[in-house]
């Protein structure tokens, strides 16, 4: 690239953008891109064609491709755990909030699964980052504080409760995994959640809806 051309890439960088804020809008259509060509199909080059701006404007947010993989996986853990945050804050009994937190693990799982998949292959890489692992583990913590909760109040059996956190997010996450996979036949996802919460409730020795 010319001196000349560097400077027009720097000046497409600098200018405003109709977009309003290039990097949520990249982020935005990388989202559509997973969700629908898949993690392979993405590219920063596609990304800034697709947006209408020069093929060096991404790289004043995202050094490369893995940075904006990581950046959609700390998007998509900041959500997750904002739903399920959302759900353990909800009145009502302790065992109503774990179903609402399954059933929000559930309905994001299902709904996102392309950038779930991403989320969990970027967080266990080798080269992933405190922020992305942390927010990872959040998950794991949220639920972990509303069991030692349902233990205190005695309805819960007694265990760790990021053991048995790590238990509850199995059933869950499998459920949600046959969903995707079109696998649970011609049983209605709403029927097989509620059946899986309750035998999940059970077996922590939280049975029913309310103490």
């Amino acid at each position: 690239m010319t001196t000349s051309e560097e400077e027009i890439a720097l000046a497409d960088a600098d200018a405003p953008y109709h977009h309003g804020n290039l990097r949520e809008a990249l982020l935005a259509r990388a989202e559509d891109v997973l969700a629908t060509s898949g993690a392979d199909s993405l590219s920063l080059r596609a990304l800034a064609r697709d947006l209408g701006v020069s093929h060096a404007a991404p790289g004043r947010h995202f050094r490369d491709r893995q940075a904006l993989l990581d950046a959609l996986a700390v998007g998509g853990f900041t959500r997750l755990n904002a739903r399920l945050r959302a759900a353990v804050g909800d009145s009502g009994p302790v065992t109503t909030r774990l179903a609402g937190m399954g059933r929000a693990y559930i309905d994001f799982a299902v709904a996102h699964a392309p950038l779930l998949s991403l989320m969990f292959t970027a967080k266990h890489a080798d080269r992933s980052s405190a922020e992305l692992r942390e927010l990872g583990h959040q998950s794991l913590e949220i639920a972990a504080e509303l069991i030692a909760l349902a233990q205190r109040e005695g309805v819960v059996r007694a265990g760790d409760p990021a053991r048995l956190a790590q238990v509850a997010f199995s059933v869950v996450h499998g459920l949600a995994a046959l969903a995707v996979g079109s696998l649970l036949e011609d049983t209605p996802l709403e029927e097989a959640t509620e059946l899986a919460l309750d035998v999940l409730l059970t077996g922590l020795g939280a049975a029913g809806r309310t103490p």
